[in-house]
């Protein structure tokens, strides 16, 4: 029988990992995604090319660049935590669960290895760090103990969440964040980005290293039984992976919302 698994191992994991989703979480959100604001910035200042343009066309085309609800937008920052939660669930979500179900093509054989639960456990975490930002919670530790509690079904200790134990290695944990996000930062150095290709490659890293305990990554929120069913065949599993992922993306968020709505003053602990 397998050793269990402390809660002081999985947040020796998980810190790591949340301080990589949310470096790049927080580097989207103050970036200017698309060039919308630079455009806009640019035409209040008299861009000759756009002055040529008719005044009735030149204002829908500026109207429909702010009102493109993305981060970096006028049109982002009017609205709600919710609402933010569900751009993410639902935009960013779709590209996650892509790249989680790709294993979902070698069918029952793909469900044997862990590769496709640690794919879909940094897909799910990535999303929590990203609602956690959207309701204010920045704090390494308390995004931990989200994690922990919607991903793993743990009430983890906030000390120990914080790093404020004698179990907590701040170099080590310094150098797997760092190398967690290596691909971001080369990436950033060769195209002044991040590219796509770098945010799929960084996935896995995160993915590889929940791998730490395989046995934690099955009590992640998942897809319906029908959708794990046909995940077994092959070539058809990955369509039924990606819907299962999902599914199982809208069971995170509901749990997020719960754990976060439980952190307020005089509310019991969430269950």
């Amino acid at each position: 029988m397998a050793e269990a698994i402390s809660d002081a191992q999985v947040v020796g994991v998980l810190r790591p990992f949340v301080r990589a989703t949310g470096s790049l979480l927080d580097a989207l959100r103050e970036s200017d995604p698309l060039g919308l604001r630079a455009r806009a910035a640019h035409q209040a200042d008299g861009n000759e090319d756009l002055d040529k343009v008719d005044p009735g066309t030149r204002e829908k085309l500026l109207n429909a660049l702010t009102s493109v609800k993305v981060p970096g937008t006028s049109a982002w920052a009017d609205m709600g935590p919710d609402q933010r939660t569900n751009w993410w669930i639902n935009r960013v979500g779709r590209f996650t669960s892509l790249l989680t179900a790709i294993p979902g093509l070698g069918g029952a054989l793909a469900d044997r290895l862990p590769v496709q639960d640690a794919l879909g456990a940094a897909a799910q975490g990535l999303l929590l760090c990203a609602i956690a930002g959207e309701h204010g919670v920045t704090e390494v530790g308390d995004r931990v103990r989200l994690l922990a509690w919607v991903l793993f079904e743990r009430d983890v200790d906030p000390e120990l969440a914080a790093g404020r134990t004698g179990e907590h290695d701040a170099a080590a944990e310094d150098a797997k964040a760092d190398e967690l996000t290596e691909e971001l930062s080369e990436s950033s150095r060769k195209h002044g980005k991040v590219t796509i290709r770098a945010c799929g490659r960084t996935l896995w890293r995160l993915g590889r290293s929940l791998l730490a305990f395989p046995g934690e990554l099955e009590k992640r929120p998942r897809g319906r039984l029908y959708h794990r069913f046909f995940g077994m065949l092959p070539v058809v599993g990955m369509v039924a992976d990606y819907f299962g992922e999902r599914s199982g993306l809208k069971r995170v968020a509901r749990r997020a919302r719960r754990w976060l709505e439980q952190q307020q003053p005089g509310r019991p602990a969430p269950r």
